[in-house]
């Protein structure tokens, strides 16, 4: 489902059963054959609808930046700002997101400093990419794709969320091209094995998956999105359940002591607004006391990943989804980061 042209020949194939079963001849294998014709040239249909929209999009909205090759395959990588003699921000959003997510942010830091976003792989323009999709392997598709596009370390890596998961790998697999790291209210991997049941992250990705059929046979609205993305999303987020975890846990999480004495600032809301949710399945006060406080604590997990951490609050009010609610506040945490690093390695 990962290739938008997939849907024609499925469709197709769909069109040859219904003619086989008609070919029959008998009353059932008729009607049912008439059927599965009728299906398959609706899936057709919307198939070749998809690709039209899809080639329209991408006519309409030409890549910003470079697609630079990495593993044999095209990731989008947009640079902007002079360096000064300082380390190169990198942003990382959550989710699966395309870098295009964080380009009000990005924006403001180029005016101040060099600033770069990466479409990861089945996001954004880069292509899909090969599967499956892990943070393990996007961590060295990351500073792949800052090599190919000529970018010079030392980096600071900014990610949210699950991009704080992978910024974190990344700087603990090319510790010489990381001056520091800015954890955005990161994916701390205790809440994913250990949390109380809840079916979230689970529900994202069969979302995922059922969005990626869709799209592949037209069933949606407005512009072409590449299945690809859904399906590298899907492919992903496989790896955020306790059984997951426990196939790629050595791999991905950042243990106490991980990133050593690199600087480290860990950006987390101080209570639990926009995340409500995860109380609902509290049976009463106490446990949902015991959940409220499972996950704040969880939050400044990264805080032990290095001997140089220090925590910021965000502002009053905002929660999980702060980058967006309070961009300025997030630009300046990274600047004042950028200006040290400047002071201690000019």
């Amino acid at each position: 489902m990962s290739r938008d042209w997939l849907g024609l020949p499925l469709a197709v194939l769909v069109v040859a059963v219904g003619a086989g079963l008609v070919g029959v001849g008998a009353a059932w294998a008729v009607a049912l054959g008439a059927l599965a014709t009728a299906v398959g040239a609706a899936l057709a249909a919307g198939a070749v609808r998809h690709l039209v929209l899809g080639a329209r999009e991408a006519r309409a909205n030409p890549p910003p930046g470079r697609l630079v090759d990495v593993g044999g395959h095209r990731m989008h990588v947009l640079a902007e700002g002079e360096a000064g003699g300082g380390p190169t921000v990198v942003w990382v959003p959550g989710g699966h997101a395309a870098g295009e997510d964080f380009r009000e942010l990005h924006t403001m830091m180029a005016a101040r400093t060099r600033s770069v976003l990466v479409d990861r792989f089945g996001s954004g323009w880069s292509d899909v990419g090969p599967f499956p999709r892990t943070t393990a392997v996007e961590a060295e598709e990351l500073p792949a794709a800052l090599r190919a596009a000529g970018e010079r370390a030392p980096f600071v890596l900014v990610g949210h969320s699950f991009g704080g998961l992978l910024v974190a790998n990344v700087a603990r697999r090319h510790p010489d091209l990381v001056a520091g790291v800015v954890l955005l209210d990161p994916t701390p991997l205790e809440v994913i094995a250990f949390a109380p049941p809840n079916g979230l992250v689970a529900g994202m990705r069969r979302t995922f998956l059922r969005t990626a059929v869709r799209h592949l046979f037209g069933a949606h609205r407005g512009a072409g999105v590449p299945t690809g993305r859904h399906c590298a999303a899907a492919s992903i987020f496989a790896e955020l359940s306790p059984s997951g975890l426990a196939d790629v846990g050595w791999e991905t999480v950042v243990y106490d002591g991980d990133l050593g004495d690199l600087p480290l600032v860990l950006v987390i809301p101080r209570d639990l607004v926009g995340g409500e949710a995860v109380l609902a399945g509290a049976r009463n006060a106490v446990e949902a006391e015991r959940i409220s406080r499972f996950y704040l604590r969880a939050r400044t997990r990264y805080l032990a990943a290095s001997s140089a951490s220090r925590l910021v609050h965000t502002p009053e009010g905002t929660g999980h989804l702060f980058p967006v609610e309070a961009p300025g506040f997030v630009v300046g945490v990274v600047e004042g980061l950028v200006q040290e690093l400047r002071v201690v390695s000019p």
